[in-house]
């Protein structure tokens, strides 16, 4: 996905716009706006393994896991994004009666492609890190089998747990499960990238 920005906006003024389109989605970093752009074959491949995944793992846990399409806010950076899955295992709770805007995610996925690695990694990694129900940032690699989760101590420092291969599992803290990176890669074709 590559990001274009737009003119400066209030929050309140990029919801509306935003909910009264369909075709792109945007993002918004503190009064600027980035269009998005859709992803690849293996990056929605990625997604929905690791989606399901997850899925099935907690179904019968009073958890929730959604993808692209929700939107989490961050008050504390006056940020709007579009992670590639989101989770949670309390109940959730919105920027508003919409019910489109969550704001207590407890665990962010992004898959990372060329255009936005670094975004990912730096910029957008501190404006997640500044939501208070964040206890999982997960950094998906779409042209080798490696995951990166950033996992809160209760001192506030993020550590590191990198799963590199296709053998072993990666754990997810924030919602007590792990999945196995076979399943996460399954027909992936890094070649093809």
């Amino acid at each position: 996905m590559s990001l274009k920005t737009r003119p400066s906006y209030q929050f309140e003024d990029y919801l509306a716009t935003e909910r009264a389109q369909t075709q792109v989605k945007h993002e918004y970093v503190d009064g600027k706006v980035f269009a998005m752009t859709g992803a690849s074959f293996n990056h929605n491949l990625i997604v929905l393994n690791l989606g399901s995944e997850l899925r099935a793992k907690l179904k019968d846990r009073p958890c929730h896991v959604l993808p692209s399409d929700m939107r989490v806010r961050i008050q504390a950076a006056n940020a709007g994004t579009y992670p590639d899955l989101v989770a949670l295992c309390e109940a959730p709770r919105f920027h508003d009666q919409r019910r489109d805007v969550l704001i207590n995610p407890a665990l962010l996925v992004e898959v990372l492609s060329r255009s936005t690695e670094a975004y990912d990694r730096g910029g957008k990694f501190a404006i997640y890190r500044r939501l208070p129900s964040l206890k999982d940032y997960v950094l998906v690699n779409r042209d080798r089998p490696l995951v990166e989760v950033y996992t809160r101590q209760p001192d506030g420092r993020w550590l590191l747990d990198a799963m590199e291969g296709m053998d072993g599992e990666v754990r997810f803290e924030s919602i007590a499960c792990a999945v196995a990176m076979r399943e996460i890669y399954d027909k992936v074709d890094f070649e093809a990238e």
